[in-house]
């Protein structure tokens, strides 16, 4: 007997009130299990599709996570450059300032009592910290160096000492004496006069006695004058710094020979402008 694996399936394709018409479908079960694995084929293609194009996603959205991370980290690394290097430019403008301004930063330093609560700081925090501490220092120094540039502390000309402030014989001879309210420095024939210190330049032009001759206001009563002159390089109501060059070494006014007449002067009174020239009372 042989076995039929066929599959049987009655359709009723047409019915009317006089007849009724049966169609008969045969389907082999062979066909049945094909396209059965076929489906479960396709299914499972579609089905590892979307398990795919959902893993692409989810690569794709951590691909931007760490894009984005890595921008962020980025950024933090160049803040922190420009710190350090923030850092180091103050570090490098405090020490010329310390050395211009005559701060001692090499004193031991004395350890008081010190305490509080602990809070850790992150590295960006504490470089910023330090950078701030710093800037304060700075705008310290800044203070103290322009103090320190308007008082008289550097040689207006290279030169040698030569007749000094108070009493002096007449140089242009007899047996008479003088009051000398400066410090004559003897000096070659137009070299460069600088200002020994910061201020405002109040006079500039040629006075009797004097010949030419330059002021400077250096603030708080205290002022300057360079007498003698053979040329006058600044102008009234000029802003000039200390080491400027304000004129040329020369032997106009009452003057014996080539040098410069230098006077200090506070509240308009003369004092003696060696104490103001570095060395010159050694």
């Amino acid at each position: 007997m042989v076995r039929d694996d066929r599959l049987y399936a009655f359709i009723i394709a047409h019915t009317s009130r006089s007849r009724s018409r049966i169609s008969r479908i045969c389907v082999h079960k062979r066909w049945l299990k094909v396209s059965a694995f076929a489906g479960l084929i396709v299914i499972g293609a579609a089905l590892y599709g979307i398990y795919g194009l959902t893993q692409q996603i989810r690569h794709q959205h951590v691909e931007q996570e760490n894009a984005q991370l890595r921008a962020e980290n980025e950024k933090q690394r160049q803040q922190l450059d420009s710190l350090n290097h923030r850092v180091e430019a103050v570090e490098d403008t405090s020490r010329k300032l310390t050395e211009m301004s005559g701060v001692n930063h090499d004193q031991p330093a004395i350890l008081n009592g010190a305490g509080g609560p602990f809070i850790p700081l992150d590295e960006a925090a504490t470089v910023e910290l330090k950078t701030k501490l710093l800037e304060q220092e700075l705008r310290a120094h800044e203070v103290a160096l322009r103090e320190r540039a308007a008082v008289p502390s550097i040689w207006p000309v290279e030169g040698t000492i030569e007749s000094g402030f108070g009493g002096r014989r007449n140089p242009f001879g007899g047996s008479s004496y003088e009051s000398h309210e400066g410090q004559d420095i003897e000096a070659q024939m137009g070299m460069p006069v600088v200002a020994a210190a910061s201020g405002t330049v109040t006079i500039a032009c040629a006075q009797n006695g004097y010949g030419n001759v330059v002021y400077i206001d250096h603030g708080n009563g205290l002022s300057t004058r360079y007498g003698h002159l053979s040329q006058i390089d600044a102008i009234v109501g000029q802003q000039i710094s200390r080491g400027e060059v304000l004129g040329r070494v020369g032997s106009t006014g009452r003057s014996t020979g080539p040098h410069l007449h230098y006077e200090v002067r506070i509240n308009n009174t003369p004092v003696n402008p060696k104490t103001y020239l570095p060395g010159a009372g050694e």
